[in-house]
């Protein structure tokens, strides 16, 4: 890690934490990832070998503690680390509130489904099992189609068909379906943008109460200037 060379407690603090991914590894651990395998979904666009390092240093920093569980290697937030929540909510809303925009580089179905396969409110769901399938035409490959299962024994992300029937079917632009899951548009504008929902009219109208959106989609955004 590089050094600032001053006393400042922010300057010292930032020597651990401005290294790339090294805040979005502590996002992923507060959010509730344990394993290096969730922690790659929840950063898919990291090396594993950089991730590796990233948390070996942060473990020597006392921000993150390693053990093992039920035979594999867990990794979870101490003390130190916990205290960072508030640093990353503040982020969090300070970015979806000043820096809205959205470039083709920031958009990426594998993250967005680990977003949206760890939100959804299971309780609001029908007992049994629930298929959501979505579809994204601007995306080549496999990357277009992914099937979330909400079964009595979790909930799972497939790229390819599970082969259950698909209780309700999501078609969109992939800028449209991200925009909507961070809270910069409704569902009415998403509509407008090209959502398409598909299924029975009481899968259809549940969907938006299934589906809860980012932690930070709630955030003012500033009034545009006319």
């Amino acid at each position: 890690m590089g050094a600032y060379g001053q006393f400042c407690p922010v300057a010292k603090a930032m020597e651990l934490l401005d290294e790339r991914w090294t805040m979005l590894v502590v996002r992923e651990l507060l959010v509730g990832s344990r394993y290096f395998n969730e922690l790659r979904r929840g950063v898919p666009r990291m090396s594993p070998a950089l991730l590796s390092k990233r948390l070996r240093t942060l473990v020597s920093a006392g921000v993150v503690e390693r053990r093992q569980h039920s035979g594999r290697i867990a990794y979870s937030l101490t003390e130190a680390g916990m205290e960072l929540f508030p640093v990353v909510d503040a982020l969090g809303r300070w970015g979806a509130r000043w820096i809205p925009q959205l470039g083709d580089e920031d958009l990426d179905p594998h993250l967005l489904l680990w977003d949206l396969h760890r939100n959804l409110d299971l309780a609001a769901m029908p007992n049994g099992r629930t298929v959501l399938k979505f579809q994204f035409p601007d995306v080549r490959g496999s990357a277009a189609r992914w099937w979330i299962v909400v079964a009595t024994d979790g909930v799972d992300i497939c790229d390819s068909d599970p082969g259950y029937p698909v209780t309700v079917s999501v078609t969109a632009p992939l800028k449209t379906m991200t925009a909507l899951w961070r809270g910069d548009i409704t569902w009415a504008q998403a509509s407008h943008d090209g959502l398409q929902i598909d299924g029975p009219a009481w899968a259809r109208r549940a969907l938006p109460r299934w589906l809860r959106l980012s932690t930070f989609a709630s955030v003012p955004r500033p009034v545009a200037s006319a």
